[in-house]
């Protein structure tokens, strides 16, 4: 099985290489193992990665912007998404479409196409926003483990009762759960964990909408407004922060353009990976708008301008706690497959800088392999000593670091904002230019120059909207002592 390889064979390698019993291996034109990937199974990572955490915060994001501003927001986002995606997909290959050399990974695109300084620029906001992330999502699913807890609580004592919970303890366990499944060696043997997720991403987006659908029948009416939280219930620089955050908040919940490479990389040819990846990428972003505007719009008619942050844990709904604990269950299952979606790539891609640059005898000694017997298993699972080293002190970084900064509308605004534009806009674009030769100063040029510096314009106004929330909140923030 895949454990089996080396690592140079391994990183950012997410092809199937677990052949079917008695059938013939094949290569595909690199010399790595056939891939078997889907416009289902890309389909399925997409939406998993895509309809995550960052769906329960539209509503609390239309309510800062309102009823003209909001859809219109989510519009535009869902638009630049598709088509940068486009533009990011047809770079897979350098050259011929179908036949050219592939780049495995965002960065070895960006290297076969800018190369230089921008390869080293692209990597750090690649795997730093792939590092904040992994952070966003211990927090969120701590708050849904939380929710589960007060949604029993108050069912049990009334809601007069204050219910408090501590996150530490959900943190630790969320984490602890990460390490064992950290020790998965590659992308291509989390697919089941990838689609497993994604029912999950449904399951709770359409509870979510069912309940907001529900709510806007018993108050009898459409609440909100044309421009969103009006001056006086908050002051106008904390609405021009809110608004600025809700853009971040947006521009997250459509973040996938990361591991856009790394998914395309799974997926079988004939068709060409670029066909096949186009029409996922639309059908990913269609289905994500659809949910979206459906949970955000809903979700804002039935609270107005009192949206919680989370629409599922902020406790608009009460009853029927059991379906809100399904919801928030399913949360938490989606949020351990999605962890690894967007942590997997990083894994890779730290074991081989580790594999390039220390001396071959330190590698192989810190790269051992212990078999460990596991029922139901014909033969045993090998761990990778560095792997289960490394990946644990990931983990356990992105806990602590979770549990001190445990701000789930502020970290999702600032991780939105600092990758949007360098790597859902520029790189795609600026690649595109240079691989299609687009003529500088033609009208083509011109109008994807348009597009990105308007999309950074937007990337800075929810950056400082965001650490402006963040700002507020340490104000009033205990270390390690946050609860609800």
């Amino acid at each position: 099985m895949g454990e089996s390889r080396h690592y140079n064979n391994q990183i950012f390698d997410i092809s199937v290489d677990v052949p079917h019993c008695g059938a013939t291996v094949f290569n595909d034109d690199d010399g790595r193992p056939k891939r078997t990937g889907t416009l289902f199974t890309a389909s399925s990572h997409i939406i998993t990665a895509v309809i995550g955490s960052g769906v329960l915060s539209l509503a609390w994001a239309t309510a800062q912007l309102g009823w003209i501003a909001g859809p219109a927001m989510l519009f535009l986002f869902s638009f630049v998404t598709y088509y940068t995606s486009t533009l990011l997909a047809s770079c897979y290959r350098t050259g011929d479409p179908d036949t050219g050399k592939r780049n495995y990974t965002y960065m070895d695109a960006v290297r076969s196409n800018l190369g230089g300084v921008q390869v080293k620029l692209c990597g750090a906001v690649q795997y730093v926003n792939l590092f904040g992330t992994a952070i966003g999502y211990t927090i969120a699913a701590s708050i849904s483990m939380m929710a589960i807890e007060r949604s029993n609580c108050f069912h049990t004592k009334g809601h007069e009762d204050p219910c408090k919970v501590s996150s530490n303890s959900y943190m630790i366990a969320f984490g602890v759960l990460q390490v064992i499944l950290s020790q998965i060696p590659n992308f291509d043997e989390i697919w089941w964990l990838s689609i497993v997720a994604a029912v999950m991403s449904f399951t709770y987006s359409i509870i979510g909408l069912g309940l907001g659908i529900s709510k806007v029948a018993e108050n009898g009416q459409i609440r909100g407004s044309l421009t969103g939280v009006s001056i006086g219930e908050v002051t106008e620089m904390e609405k021009v922060w809110r608004s600025f955050q809700a853009l971040g908040a947006i521009a997250f919940a459509y973040s996938y353009s990361l591991i856009l490479i790394e998914i395309q990389d799974t997926i079988k040819s004939p068709p060409s990976e670029y066909k096949t990846m186009k029409k996922a990428s639309l059908v990913s972003v269609a289905v994500t708008t659809i949910f979206y505007m459906l949970c955000g719009c809903f979700g804002y008619a039935a609270f107005g301008d009192t949206s919680p942050g989370n629409l599922l844990t902020g406790f608009g709904f009460y009853n029927p706690y059991w379906l809100l604990d399904i919801a928030n269950a399913a949360i938490v299952i989606h949020l351990v497959g999605a962890y690894q979606v967007y942590c997997q790539p990083l894994f890779a891609f730290i074991e081989r800088v580790a594999q390039e640059h220390l001396p071959e005898r330190v590698f192989s000694a810190i790269n051992k392999e212990i078999p460990v017997p596991v029922p139901g298993l014909k033969s045993p699972y090998k761990l990778n000593t560095f792997r289960l080293v490394w990946r644990s002190v990931f983990v356990l970084a992105t806990t602590v670091i979770s549990m001190l900064m445990p701000f789930f509308n502020d970290i999702v605004g600032i991780i939105g904002a600092f990758g949007f534009w360098p790597l859902t806009v520029y790189f795609p674009v600026e690649m595109y230019i240079s691989s299609h030769k687009i003529p500088k100063w033609s009208s083509r040029w011109i109008s994807l120059q348009i597009l990105s510096g308007a999309c950074l314009i937007i990337s800075l106004a929810a950056a400082v909207g965001s650490f402006a929330g963040v700002v507020a909140d340490l104000k009033v923030y205990k270390p390690f002592n946050t609860g609800y």
